[in-house]
């Protein structure tokens, strides 16, 4: 039975990384890709204890119970310490990486790394609830690894777009903050619906509505940079 927790668990991840992995013109070491997947599933471990702490810090022992609180829980216990981590482990990943050399490449890596992150994330929350393990499984499978999952589309986009030409500030920045809004809305929405009864319809209404905005956006980086890639080769 374990194994098949932890095979449900994983399969979300390895779809998505395998649809990343064949949209690369020039796909990337298989090693390199593994080393970027081990960093985001070692991040949890440093993940984990860092948030506990902010939370503490935070809240105490207590739960935030208004829309204020969560919003504040999704940012700075949630999406900032774990886009930060995220990041930090792209960056060591990709210096002096001499197969880092095209723009869609910052994605394929970013998504290495947030995807190894959402894997092990997923298997905590279906051993937490063994209970329910597949409800919980089919939920984050459709709404919280497709979210990692985008989230690290646009690190590795700006990235990337800093990287190879564009070292404007603005792309600078987002490169962090992108994955930071995107993350902090996502969980701000889905922590909303345990303040009260009444707003669990209507925060699950709304993460499915900017989960598909937020997937449509990201394609289209993706898209964009495929593009560029494409017409570097022609030139």
């Amino acid at each position: 039975m374990t194994a098949i927790m932890i095979s449900v668990a994983v399969l979300p991840a390895l779809i998505l990384w395998i649809y990343t992995y064949k949209n690369d013109t020039q796909r990337e070491p298989m090693s390199q890709m593994v080393k970027a997947l081990l960093y985001g599933m070692g991040l949890v471990a440093l993940a984990v204890p860092i948030e506990k702490a902010i939370s503490y810090l935070l809240f105490g022992d207590a739960e935030p119970e208004t829309i204020f609180g969560t919003t504040i829980n999704a940012f700075f216990v949630a999406a900032i310490p774990e886009e930060c981590l995220k990041l930090l482990a792209l960056y060591i990943v990709l210096h002096k990486n001499p197969f880092f050399d095209e723009h869609y490449d910052g994605i394929v890596y970013a998504v290495c790394v947030g995807l190894g992150f959402a894997a092990v994330e997923n298997i905590g929350y279906v051993f937490t609830e063994p209970d329910i393990w597949l409800n919980v499984a089919i939920v984050r499978a459709l709404l919280a690894v497709p979210g990692h999952y985008a989230f690290a589309v646009l690190m590795g986009y700006y990235y990337s777009l800093w990287y190879f030409g564009d070292k404007s500030w603005k792309n600078l920045v987002c490169i962090l903050l992108a994955p930071i809004l995107a993350h902090g809305i996502y969980d701000a929405i889905a922590m909303s619906g345990e303040v009260s009864p009444e707003l669990g319809g209507i925060s699950s209404i709304l993460l499915i509505f900017f989960c598909i905005k937020m997937h449509k956006f990201a394609h289209r980086k993706m898209t964009t940079h495929i593009i560029n890639d494409l017409i570097k080769m022609e030139n």
